[in-house]
């Protein structure tokens, strides 16, 4: 026997075997990168740091972050205060790092300066991580 279709209907995909998602996590999958972006930057501004954060434009040939050089991957916050400096870039919980995006985070921590990939669920990392103030180094006698 053939199913019977209805125009204008869908047929369900079975969910044996696919699993439940706990509230946390659908609430973690439903912050965009932008709430998380203003999260961060409340964040640390609050803690201090000096914030930059390059927006894109919409123009004639689509989105584009006005920059010169090797813009392409560049991280999304540069943070500066409490005697550091850090990078990073924000994902959503299942975004994933351009090879762009490696190459500046690999380029900055070759550098010596801190960088990052942070997603919602590090928010309480992030604190951790922008709270601490590192040790004074030492003076040569």
């Amino acid at each position: 026997m053939t199913p019977i279709t209805i125009p204008g209907t869908r047929r369900r995909r079975p969910t044996a075997g696919r699993r439940r998602l706990s509230p946390e996590t659908r609430m973690l999958r439903a912050v965009t990168e932008a709430d998380f972006l203003a999260q961060v930057i409340d964040l640390a501004r609050l803690l201090g740091y000096r914030v930059a954060h390059f927006r894109p434009a919409f123009t004639a040939r689509g989105w584009r972050t006005p920059v010169q050089g090797d813009g392409a991957g560049f991280p999304d916050l540069v943070l500066v205060g409490r005697g550091r400096v850090i990078v990073a870039e924000l994902k959503r919980e299942l975004g994933s790092v351009t090879p762009d995006q490696s190459s500046w985070l690999a380029a900055f921590a070759a550098a010596g300066v801190e960088a990052h990939v942070w997603r919602p669920r590090d928010l309480e990392a992030i604190a951790a991580c922008l709270s601490t103030v590192p040790a004074a180094p030492e003076l040569p006698a």
